[in-house]
């Protein structure tokens, strides 16, 4: 019978660490309509014109592993939601841009991050 080698035990050890990663806690949400060469808001606001650009930066503090999904509302309805599996080795930031097919209408909207499906932060703005 043959013994594994050093090798095949590390790489089973470090796929087995890497699915134990505990879930990611944002500590930050920010809006705004650019983003820095980070992917963190380089141009924060809460009020957009009707052709912006619109971002959200889910900024996590600490190691984990987490599926991260913006969630975005106009006047109280869902409009948009993508999600994203990531996984950090310390602090993180993920990066969501809302899109419109023509300009944003005038309104109130919202962004909800989500992770692993669990309510992580939201923020209100404005397109005006």
């Amino acid at each position: 019978m043959r013994r594994p080698t050093a090798a095949a035990i590390f790489v089973v050890l470090a796929i087995g660490f890497s699915a134990c990663r505990p879930p990611l806690h944002v500590g930050t949400l920010q809006l705004g309509s650019r983003l820095n060469g980070v992917n963190t808001i380089a141009t924060h606001t809460t009020r957009f014109k009707p052709d912006d650009r619109i971002f959200a930066a889910a900024l996590t503090d600490q190691t984990g592993s987490s599926t991260i999904t913006a969630r975005w509302s106009y006047n109280g309805q869902m409009v948009s939601e993508e999600a994203r599996k990531v996984s950090y080795k310390g602090p993180g930031v993920t990066a969501f841009e809302f899109k419109s097919a023509s300009a944003f209408p005038v309104g109130d909207y919202k962004v909800e991050i989500l992770v692993d499906s669990q309510p992580g932060a939201s923020r209100d703005f404005r397109v005006e």
